[in-house]
């Protein structure tokens, strides 16, 4: 590989805003605000909105939109659709 070209890839820990849930893995972003792991480095840290532990699809807490609803509000906005 060349030199000099590719980002510099290292661990970062990830946590939840919404949990507070935390996890190290490796990435390419950076950060200023730094944390403690408990192997005892030190790793930056990055807080995000969404992780698996806190989004709607991986908890089980999904919403189901009433689509009967949905169709009904169009049909009293533009009318039922005849077939000719």
């Amino acid at each position: 590989m060349k030199k000099q070209m590719h980002p510099d890839y290292h661990p970062v820990v990830f946590q939840d805003a919404n949990t507070g849930k935390c996890f190290l893995t490796r990435s390419t972003v950076t950060s200023d605000r730094t944390m403690d792991w408990a192997d005892g480095n030190t790793y930056p840290l990055l807080v995000v909105d969404v992780t698996s532990d806190s989004h709607p699809f991986w908890t089980g807490a999904q919403r189901v939109m009433d689509t009967a609803g949905r169709v009904e509000k169009f049909e009293r906005r533009y009318g039922k659709r005849t077939v000719i």
